[in-house]
């Protein structure tokens, strides 16, 4: 990769980090939950209400013609990001309310498919008692819950393959938890308590090897990784815009041409039927508008697009390499006296994203002491209680990076880090 980046220059794109905290300079270390936006997105935004506001793929006036061709063109800028390079008709991308959303749209189509919906097509999606729904222990609770929620549904039987000690997803019994009758397998590409990258290539080639539909969560890998689906051979995948640097309230669920073409629609409404009639069923719209039913969140489709460009343009190996820099530093925290980090110690197959529980202080003290340093990190269970209760934790503290933090932000919060236990005197 180019190594000529200048990642201080980028930094400077953010206007948000230009302030203080509590009397110090803001460090931001909560990407994982939200990445900041640089100036051309925020401007992409703003600039699109400003010139060509008009809803899509509906009215022949010119603002209209000018609004779908901005938000196609955005969709095939977040495609390219992805791997999801596609003819024009034949589009895998869907625009969704965000990864929860698109997650909650498969699971609630596959439903639909297993009361019959979609006719013939749709029957390799249906579920019924006996059949299996496989996911792992480190899965955020947008891909748990949905899908626990479809094994009740459907009288499935709901499994999941479980982690190393170190909080990696374990592939080494892959025979015994995904078997002829799993239908479906759903597992997070990066792990956003532990940052571990999963080895997915082993569980894709034996989710295929029994006939069943293999589903990433790219919500943690997308904004950090150069992630191509095509090349993953990956049935589905769903993943966020506001934390690859992109606005709130949208997100992509890509899907193999061929699939989305046999899925029945989750949701219902205008800008996804072909014909609706009063007295018998309507002719549902191809993928994907089929997928895209009410008024598209335009100003913010157009945004990701931006975002989406704006990455490429940086580089995907170079953000990968900056931030591996920074997981160097972040790592660190391991060696502070009391700290433990949750998943992997080492620098490999991992991301910028450490985890870690200090002995004798919750971590809402923890995050509190911090943040009095001007530092954000996140607090909580990261919507990932199962890989806690892994770790024998209710709660940890969480530090990730992002392409705008630097060496020195990393090396603030283990300063400050040092300080914990003395503050809240338990050393």
């Amino acid at each position: 990769g180019n190594i000529m980046v200048d990642f201080k220059a980028i930094r400077a794109q953010f206007p948000i980090l230009d302030q203080e905290i509590h009397g110090h300079p803001l460090v931001y270390l909560d990407s994982a939950a939200t990445s900041q936006k640089p100036n051309a997105v925020i401007d992409a935004e703003a600039n699109f209400y400003r010139t060509i506001n008009a809803g899509v793929h509906r009215g022949a006036h010119e603002l209209a013609a000018r609004s779908t061709m901005a938000f196609e063109e955005a969709r095939a800028k977040v495609a390219k990001l992805v791997g999801a390079n596609a003819a024009e008709g034949e589009e895998e991308v869907v625009v969704t309310g965000g990864a929860t959303a698109g997650l909650n749209l498969l699971a609630t189509a596959f439903g639909n498919a297993s009361l019959g919906r979609g006719g013939e097509a749709a029957k390799r999606f249906a579920l019924k008692p006996g059949d299996e729904i496989v996911v792992s222990r480190a899965e955020h609770h947008s891909v748990l819950l949905p899908f626990q929620e479809l094994s009740y549904r459907t009288g499935a039987t709901f499994k999941w393959i479980d982690l190393t000690e170190d909080g990696r997803v374990r592939t080494d019994n892959l025979d015994e938890v995904i078997t002829e009758r799993t239908k479906v397998v759903a597992v997070t590409h990066v792990g956003n308590a532990t940052g571990a990258i999963t080895n997915i290539a082993p569980i894709i080639k034996r989710a295929h090897e029994v006939g069943s539909i293999f589903i990433l969560d790219a919500c943690q890998s997308v904004p950090h990784l150069k992630v191509d689906f095509h090349a993953l051979d990956v049935d589905f995948a769903a993943w966020s815009a506001h934390k690859m640097y992109g606005p709130t309230g949208v997100g992509f669920l890509y899907g193999k041409r061929d699939l989305l073409e046999a899925l029945p629609p989750a949701n219902f409404g205008g800008s996804m039927v072909e014909l609706a009639y009063m007295d018998h069923e309507a002719q549902y719209m191809a993928p994907p508008a089929r997928f895209e039913a009410g008024t598209q969140p335009v100003a913010q489709v157009v945004a990701a697009g931006v975002a989406a460009e704006w990455m490429m343009n940086i580089g995907l190996e170079n953000i990968e390499a900056h931030e591996k820099t920074i997981a160097a530093e972040l790592l660190k925290l391991g060696d502070v006296d009391g700290i433990r980090i949750l998943g992997p110690r080492e620098n490999v197959d991992r991301i910028g994203t450490v985890a870690f529980d200090v002995a004798g202080v919750h971590p809402h003290d923890v995050g509190q002491f911090i943040d009095a340093q001007g530092i954000a990190i996140r607090v909580g269970h990261h919507c990932a209680q199962p890989v806690h209760r892994h770790f024998g934790l209710y709660a940890s503290n969480r530090a990730s990076s992002g392409v705008y933090n630097s060496v020195e932000d990393a090396q603030a919060l283990v300063e400050a880090a040092k300080g914990i236990r003395k503050f809240f005197g338990v050393e």
